[in-house]
């Protein structure tokens, strides 16, 4: 059987898992195996072992809260097995929980040697991503302490400084070495005729940073009670489509889904918030981009994520000027690390700026929640915040220079800074990628509407007549501008992005339809773009393509040239609604909701962009986050679109 990784998240943290329990630490390959909190790995090896064997999978692990697996000792066929082994593992806060029942099948009274392999490598998340990159962490030290009930593993690096702390119930009756680092944790069972005896193993994880009082779960299960209390919260009173039912459980399952990604976040006072993350397992995250989208999804129904992302992303905008991180005042943060590698510099991800959407999507959340509350105080809160926002985009941003909001690529972080942010994202149709200061079409889109909702704030909030008219001016002027400079004739469509020069980008992709949703088109050119996202080369069937097939630049398989992510067409269909094309809004829900089905009715973050014609099965794309807030949110973005039709 193929072992594979099964994802238990709490927050900032999650555990990966193989189909038997056991967590190898093989570095390589997709995504890796652990217990990880911050960016960092506190469990790198996890293994059972019964009398120096690794026992059989009877019933592998399924994906849940709560990861449950029966294991045999391997044996003949004629010959029963002598015991069953039952594991079941859960996260907490910075911890993680085993118990392993052993029953004995045998008549007569037998012994058993059992043997929890462990160890703590303490990998940074970026040393473990699949691009090879190595880093130096010179004078980094490890220990190993071995306690009456367990063992800890501790980490040192200048003043870095973590540790791994596993304890067990009862405790092992011998910790022994391996030569690799690792420890073995041993107990020797007797077991009675049909007995069962259950071990209780407890691993907290301590952060370098972290002075919080942790406490980890008793056990599995009163983990598995707390984490139905914090879904039962973040789902009451939200009203799903009694008439579409797959549509309402894949709500369901999204904010069950989100209830675990809510990740801890400082506001500007200091104050403790929960924010979403991007998504496991490697955006376990604030990522801004990501938890402003996310926010905006589910504001009708849970407008309580939209304030904690406000405030969160208000405390980390930029002050000042820092070309590493790509710093300009008022540019609000791309992404937030914790991690060994972004605290010695090593990579930029501390506090990295380098995303040229999300100023104008902050701007966005804070209208439209003040709109669809009719809560004033966060807009009057944050007043300098977003007037900090608005200067950005207007000076460093590009707009009063060059007309649009402009990016560079940026070397040591992205060389897209847009949502698509791969590489060649940013293409022509035959594939060629731009050189110097890119106008995404999809961002200007997001500074219109960021500037119209702004304009109305400071109307109905800060009474400044004079400023809302200013941007209001400002939005009508970008708008007049785009039409004139994107809009590609002989294509009927917007070009993807301006280059440096003000030459169109001529890829005909799926950023158009963010045009629809911000309200950038005339109506004219909105109903011809939103009936022609609908064409075969653009919808797979599964969803809106990325990139329309028959490109060169196209690829089923590429992130940003040809797949389908559910939070796009999310968009597509709020964009789509807004300018009368229900029907088309309609065939986009029905095919993400048919794509949910062979999930458990969970939303991937990206598929495959194969046609539905000749894969009846939608195609999963082969990096994809497990868990991803934004494809979470999309479904309660579908049912705004289009209701429970």
């Amino acid at each position: 059987m193929t072992d594979r990784h099964h994802l238990l998240v709490h927050g900032a943290t999650f555990a990966a898992v193989g189909d038997r329990g056991d967590i190898s630490g093989v570095r390589g390959g997709g995504s890796p195996d652990g217990l990880f909190v911050r960016d960092a790995r506190h469990l790198s090896r996890w293994q059972l072992t019964v009398d120096g064997a690794v026992p059989e999978v009877l019933t592998p692990v399924a994906d849940g809260g709560t990861a449950r697996c029966v294991l045999v000792p391997r044996g003949a066929r004629p010959e029963p097995p002598a015991h069953t082994l039952f594991r079941e593992q859960a996260v907490g806060d910075s911890s993680f929980v085993e118990t392993v029942r052993v029953t004995s099948n045998r008549p007569v009274p037998t012994t058993i040697r059992l043997a929890i392999t462990a160890d703590a490598d303490f990998a940074d998340q970026f040393e473990l991503r699949p691009d090879h990159r190595t880093y130096v962490k010179a004078g980094a030290l490890r220990s190993r302490i071995v306690l009456d009930d367990g063992i800890e593993f501790t980490y040192r690096r200048a003043e870095w400084r973590s540790c791994t702390t596993i304890t067990a119930d009862p405790a092992p009756d011998a910790v022994e070495e391996t030569g690799t680092g690792a420890r073995r944790l041993v107990w020797t069972l007797q077991l009675p005729p049909g007995a069962t005896r259950e071990l209780v193993l407890r691993v907290m994880a301590r952060p370098h940073g972290d002075r919080r009082a942790l406490r980890v779960p008793r056990d599995p299960a009163a983990q598995a009670t707390q984490l139905a209390a914090m879904e039962a919260e973040f789902t009451e009173d939200v009203a799903l489509p009694a008439g579409w039912p797959e549509l309402a459980a894949a709500c369901a399952r999204g904010l069950t889904d989100l209830a675990a990604l809510q990740i801890p976040a400082t506001g500007p006072d200091g104050e403790e918030l929960r924010v979403p993350a991007g998504g496991a397992p490697w955006y376990l995250t604030p990522l801004a981009r990501d938890a402003l989208l996310t926010s905006l999804f589910v504001l009708p129904y849970r407008p309580r994520p939209a304030v904690a992302t406000l405030l969160a992303l208000a405390a980390t905008q930029a002050t000042g000027a820092d070309g590493v991180r790509g710093a300009e005042p008022g540019k609000i943060v791309h992404e937030v690390r914790h991690g060994e590698l972004a605290h010695f510099g090593q990579v930029p991800y501390a506090r990295y700026y380098g995303s040229v959407d999300a100023t104008p999507l902050f701007l966005v959340l804070l209208g439209a929640y003040t709109e669809r509350t009719g809560d004033p105080a966060p807009a009057r809160r944050l007043e300098a915040h977003a007037r900090a926002a608005v200067g950005w985009m207007l000076d460093h941003g590009g707009l009063t220079s060059r007309g649009y909001l402009v990016y560079r690529a940026d070397e040591g972080g992205l060389a897209n800074q847009n949502w698509k942010d791969s590489p060649g994202a940013i293409c022509g149709a035959d594939g060629t990628r731009p050189s110097g200061a890119v106008m995404a079409a999809g961002a200007q889109g997001y500074a219109y509407d960021a500037l119209r909702r702004t304009a109305w704030v400071a109307r109905t909030v800060w009474a400044d007549e004079t400023y809302a008219a200013l941007l209001e001016q400002s939005a009508a002027d970008l708008r007049d501008r785009f039409q004139r400079d994107f809009w590609m004739p002989d294509a009927s469509f917007p070009a993807l992005a301006l280059d440096g020069e003000g030459r169109r980008i001529d890829a005909l992709a799926s950023d158009a339809g963010h045009l629809l949703w911000t309200g950038l088109l005339d109506k004219e050119y909105g109903e011809v773009v939103g009936r022609r996202l609908l064409e075969p080369d653009f919808f797979s069937g599964w969803g809106v393509r990325t990139l329309a097939a028959g490109q060169p630049a196209y690829h089923p398989l590429s992130p940003h040239r040809g797949s389908v992510w559910p939070h796009d067409n999310a968009l597509i269909a709020l964009g789509l609604a807004r300018y009368g094309l229900h029907d088309e809004a309609r065939a986009v829900a029905h095919a993400l909701v048919d794509a949910s089905l062979s999930t458990a009715h969970r939303l991937p973050e990206v598929l495959a962009g194969y046609p539905r014609a000749t894969h009846p099965e939608p195609v999963p794309y082969p990096h994809a986050c497990a868990l991803e807030s934004r494809s979470a949110a999309a479904p309660l973005a579908l049912l705004t679109a289009v209701g429970g039709a």
